[in-house]
């Protein structure tokens, strides 16, 4: 049976790349969201739907 330490650099490299492939997922998923939501707001603005504008624009503020 093998031992580890609590503290080992294999075990610290592997937490650090589960971090860090987290954190570019978070961010590619709000980025896509922000591209939508900009397309989302565009659309409203052409078909003058001024409810939707204003929805879309406070969702797109909360998450920027």
């Amino acid at each position: 049976m093998e031992k580890r330490l609590l503290n080992s650099p294999q075990q610290t490299d592997e937490n650090n790349d589960s971090v860090i492939a987290e954190m570019f997922l978070n961010h590619a998923l709000i980025e896509f969201r922000r591209d939508v939501l900009r397309k989302e707001i565009d659309l409203s603005l052409q078909e003058r739907n001024k409810e939707a504008f204003l929805k879309l624009s406070e969702e797109l503020k909360k998450i920027s």
